[in-house]
């Protein structure tokens, strides 16, 4: 699959053409933050990068499974202590219940401390006859629909780096602190548990593992060590160029380069052309990456795509993230799966059953239907399996809020229901009960299929 590569750096990017990318009106006042941002501490290390970037490589030889989710878009008003953590217990709680159904260690990935820009199909919005630049995330400019708060600002990518930081801080304190210590699991317990549909089957996971785990330290005489903390690690999608180049560098003792703005980069849809800025980009850099795949991509693109991305067909280096649709994934994935196993490349398959998926409701919110998510996971995995290919993860937009953006789930949510806490400026996302029960959703579909022969 090795190919010749023309002679990289962070900024080589610049010479090709750049897809969604802000008009910054004000050329000094970006170069003053962007000045400032090259000397600020990075976020992550090169250390974390490498140990994520192994067990992706366990997650392709199916010893592993990634969870990766979180919000569609991060807003600066997210960086609360009682969000952040809200949103770890969603994720701590299913992948509690990964563990429990898939048995083997969950990856756990969040989109946070860094998901603050969004691609977008215009670059303007038009409203009663006014055109302004269109909301792309807080690290561009604000929602609101006022020139003032439209107006692309490069202090926001300041202000963005400050709350990655505050939030991947917080999350390594609690983790630190014991938070995630899988002795005590009941203490990542929302308070939804008690009312939910669901709560006696999530107690019943909680007993058996707490039992298990009594079990295993009466037979040894001592406390099981390495439980009462996780690995836990961020994601984004690196659409901002400009930023995510002044977070890119070298570290001592270690060969190439970095983005030390996150562990886990990907790539959208509208962002991965072949001689475009973005795959330029990543191509260098030595952090695990994604790319998302959806059902207008080539097979010729795919693979050349695997030769510019992972020249050297490295494990753990490439994530493909299939986002095709419950309508349409059955006649667009198996091609694909088809082309890179006879490429035999090795990549990672996970499956983002959200953004194929999105509608406007009855009543006018954009929103998606729980039936449809599940129903494309559960395709995804007899696809996989009927090509001999493994599914190795999944890519979800939650919240641990109580918040009312996708209908159906355990509830029987509705179009009727979407006005009562409808908050994202964004996507619609899986609250955290239709969260849990889709982590539950997975793991019954994993072992309906488990007697089927895993791939070699």
């Amino acid at each position: 699959m090795s190919q010749p590569q023309t002679a990289w750096r962070p900024d080589s990017w610049q010479t090709c053409p750049a897809e969604q990318q802000p008009v910054y009106p004000d050329a000094q006042a970006l170069n003053k933050a962007l000045d400032e941002l090259h000397t600020l501490p990075p976020l992550v290390t090169s250390s974390e990068i490498l140990a994520l970037r192994r067990q992706l490589a366990e997650a392709e030889e199916g010893q592993r499974f990634l969870l990766q989710g979180g919000d569609c878009c991060e807003n600066f008003a997210y960086c609360t202590p009682e969000i952040i953590s809200n949103r770890l217990k969603v994720l701590l709680q299913m992948s509690l219940v990964l563990v429990h159904a898939l048995r083997k260690p969950v990856l756990r990935v969040g989109r946070f401390a860094g998901q603050y820009a969004k691609p977008r199909s215009s670059a303007t919005e038009v409203r009663d006859g006014v055109a302004l630049p269109s909301y792309r995330g807080d690290i561009v400019n604000a929602p609101d629909f006022s020139a003032h708060a439209r107006t692309p600002d490069p202090q926001r990518m300041i202000a963005a780096h400050s709350r990655s930081a505050l939030t991947i801080n917080f999350v390594r304190s609690l983790i630190d602190g014991g938070f995630a210590d899988l002795h005590h699991p009941e203490n990542w317990n929302l308070a939804w548990v008690k009312h939910s549909p669901l709560a006696d089957e999530y107690r019943h996971i909680v007993e058996g593992i707490s039992e298990a785990m009594r079990f295993m330290e009466t037979l040894s005489g001592e406390p099981a060590h390495n439980l009462d903390r996780v690995d836990f690690y961020a994601s984004h999608e690196a659409l901002l160029l400009p930023y995510e180049q002044t977070l890119t560098r070298q570290v001592p003792r270690q060969q190439g380069w970095f983005n030390l703005g996150t562990h886990f980069p990907w790539i959208g849809m509208r962002t991965a052309a072949l001689d475009g800025a973005h795959v330029e980009y990543f191509r260098g850099i030595r952090n695990p990456v994604a790319v998302k795949v959806g059902p207008s991509m080539s097979l010729d693109h795919l693979l050349r795509l695997l030769a510019v991305l992972n020249p050297d067909n490295a494990p753990g280096r490439l994530t493909l993230i299939h986002r095709m649709g419950a309508e349409v994934i059955a006649d667009k994935l198996p091609p694909l799966l088809d082309a890179v196993k006879r490429e035999g490349a090795r990549v990672l398959w996970v499956c983002d059953p959200m953004h194929g998926n999105t509608e406007n409701s009855s009543n006018g919110y954009k929103t998606r239907r729980f039936a449809n998510i599940r129903s494309e996971i559960e395709q995804a995995f007899d696809l996989h399996a009927a090509a001999g290919t493994r599914l190795g993860g999944v890519h979800l937009e939650l919240t641990g809020e109580d918040v009312t953006e996708c209908t159906g789930g355990a509830r029987d949510l509705t179009d009727a229901d979407l006005g009562r806490a409808y908050h994202s400026t964004v996507d619609p996302r899986l609250n955290y009960e239709q969260s849990l029960e889709m982590a539950m959703l997975i793991g019954k579909k994993y072992q309906q299929s488990r007697h089927r022969k895993e791939p070699g």
